[in-house]
């Protein structure tokens, strides 16, 4: 928090933003302004709900302390090939329409259409952990179309529409004008599909490995029997003509369980005249002969041991997810306007982000003790128990009749909206 107290005018905001992330760790069973204030001490909400809402400080300039301190501790000393720019996105289920970004749309998390908001988040993932270092929200056109739902959600008059794919673009160079230089980039079919999305990371001399659909086209060598030119063909249908000799069994990483072992076949494609290194890389599960394909470029030649681990390392963004909703309330905010939903989002990624470092092998120093590594939610338990504030009886009595209060005039709203449905059907 000293590292981001630069970003808040005033110390009583920066104070006031340190006992959010300490609430926010404190594995509380639900987080809103309401519970973090009553642990926190304070007397009620308002200090907390003017942090997110009016407040003047810079959540941009805490991202990018925040994408810093990631850096600084899990990727120092790695060699750089073996760092990772992973991107996801994630939605939250939304009652309304007020809610800045939701509409009906396809979310991932819930595994269909529904009444949501979409964020993209950003993931540098290395040999000793991985955490978010950006998000941007996903503004549907339905939105960026209507100038008075944009005023009355408070977002800032240059933002305009950008697909899921241009917001990682946006994240990259963010990262890469911080000096972040991962040596590869990996994210899932929605961004891998993307043709104009992967020549932005070549032209800006990335390596990548994107997931992309079984109907992808790719390009095919010249035929030299009947001096055709380079053909297209479809992803699965080019897999099925690959040989048995090109099967070979490697471990996409190491997972809960242990190695994540898989066939894999790598087939190189035709550059197109463009420069670098391009292949087709194909993973197939050992047991359901499930298959999935990937585009990959790299400058140099690498082998298909390596191109396995970072497809591999793509599943560290879904962990990050479970994990940041898990012990650090990234999608228990309850606020709609644009500015109170990035500050909520950055204060959860700050607090997970202190949970990912503290859970790397650096917190272990004596690898001699053979001790089972800590993970983020043991850490979580084991800070809240140490740290658990303890707070005068009049302070629990006074939040007692705070809720009681606010519970009675909450359930004489709902029977008065229930009278008021009930006197409309009449």
């Amino acid at each position: 928090m000293r590292r981001v107290g630069s970003c808040f005018v005033r110390p009583e905001t920066a104070r006031t933003a340190r006992d959010v992330v300490d609430g926010l760790l404190a594995g509380l069973p639900r987080a809103n302004c309401w519970t973090l204030a009553e642990h926190a001490g304070h007397r009620s909400p308002d200090r907390i709900q003017y942090l997110l809402g009016r407040a003047v400080w810079d959540d941009a300039a805490v991202r990018s302390e925040l994408a810093e301190y990631v850096a600084a501790n899990l990727t120092d000393g790695v060699d750089p090939d073996r760092v990772v720019l992973v991107f996801d996105e994630t939605g939250d289920q939304k009652k309304g329409s007020h809610t800045v970004g939701v509409q009906r749309q396809y979310s991932g998390t819930c595994g269909r259409i529904e009444n949501c908001q979409v964020a993209v988040f950003a993931t540098l993932a290395s040999p000793r952990g991985h955490a978010f270092i950006d998000v941007g929200l996903y503004l549907p056109q339905s939105w960026t179309t209507d100038p008075g739902r944009l005023a009355e959600a408070g977002v800032p008059e240059d933002v305009e529409f950008q697909t899921k794919p241009q917001l990682a673009l946006a994240m990259t160079d963010r990262a890469l004008a911080a000096g972040i230089l991962p040596g590869w980039v990996s994210a899932d079919e929605a961004y891998g599909d993307n043709p104009r999305l992967r020549q932005a990371f070549e032209e800006r001399h990335l390596n990548y490995v994107m997931a992309v659909s079984c109907d992808t086209q790719i390009p095919t060598p010249a035929d030299t029997s009947t001096g055709t030119g380079t053909g297209r063909m479809r992803a699965d249908e080019f897999a099925a003509q690959l040989p048995a000799t090109d099967w070979h069994l490697a471990s996409a990483g190491k997972g809960s369980k242990g190695e994540r072992l898989y066939h894999w076949a790598l087939t190189r494609l035709a550059n197109l005249s463009r420069a670098g290194y391009r292949w087709l890389l194909v993973r197939r599960h050992p047991a359901t002969g499930e298959q999935a394909y990937f585009l990959c470029h790299a400058t140099t030649d690498v082998s298909l041991a390596r191109l396995a681990t970072v497809a591999g390392t793509r599943w560290r963004i879904e962990e990050n997810i479970q994990v940041g909703k898990g012990c650090a309330a990234l999608d228990e905010h309850q606020v709609r306007t644009w500015t109170s939903w990035h500050r909520w989002t950055t204060l959860a990624m700050l607090a997970h982000a202190f949970l990912a470092v503290q859970a790397g092998p650096d917190s272990h120093p004596d690898p001699s003790r053979a001790m089972v590594p800590l993970t983020c939610n043991e850490i979580r338990h084991l800070r809240a128990t140490i740290t658990h504030p303890s707070h005068p009886l009049t302070h629990t009595i006074r939040w007692s009749r705070f809720r009681r209060h606010h519970q009675h005039h909450a359930r004489l709203c709902h029977y008065r909206r229930r009278n008021q449905d009930y006197e409309l059907r009449l």
